[in-house]
């Protein structure tokens, strides 16, 4: 039998703060004015919570990592059926979790960079995503991105 979890990450408070913030969709900026640090402060934060989780360099894959890891409260559950989305923008999902560039993205799939990019500007509207780190919290909501995704490419 296999399994999909991996060991719990523990993140200081702060770290889970700042991660938490950045996956509400929320810029640096705007995480450390709410949480009365300054800017440079969350961004040192955010760097301890990156390497403690897997040593991902993105934040949309840091997100992920905290999902999967409980690092950060995972997000409730949305009606996957109330969204309708082409593969070709769900096949996207998982590499922007991984933190991949467009054109790292396009040469997995095989596919033009400038589509990619349409696909990946299509994909945030659709899911109403305001960045790559919320779209992953929306993705976890929706169910299009799963711990057993996440823990596939962490191993």
């Amino acid at each position: 039998m296999t399994t999909t979890t991996v060991a719990k990450v523990v993140l200081a408070r702060r770290e889970r703060q700042v991660l938490q913030g950045m996956a509400s969709g929320k810029s640096l900026a705007e995480v450390a004015v709410n949480l009365k640090i300054r800017e440079s402060t969350a961004a040192g934060y955010l760097k301890l919570a990156k390497h403690k989780l897997r040593g991902v360099s993105e934040t949309a894959a840091a997100v992920a990592v905290g999902y999967a890891t409980e690092a950060i409260e995972r997000p409730p559950l949305l009606d996957a059926e109330a969204l309708f989305m082409p593969r070709e923008q769900r096949d996207l999902v998982p590499l922007i979790a991984r933190g991949m560039a467009a054109s790292e993205m396009a040469t997995e799939l095989s596919r033009p960079v400038t589509d990619v990019r349409a696909d990946g500007r299509e994909l945030l509207l659709a899911i109403g995503a305001r960045n790559r780190s919320h779209l992953i919290t929306r993705a976890w909501q929706f169910q299009l991105l799963t711990a057993s995704q996440v823990v596939a490419w962490l191993r």
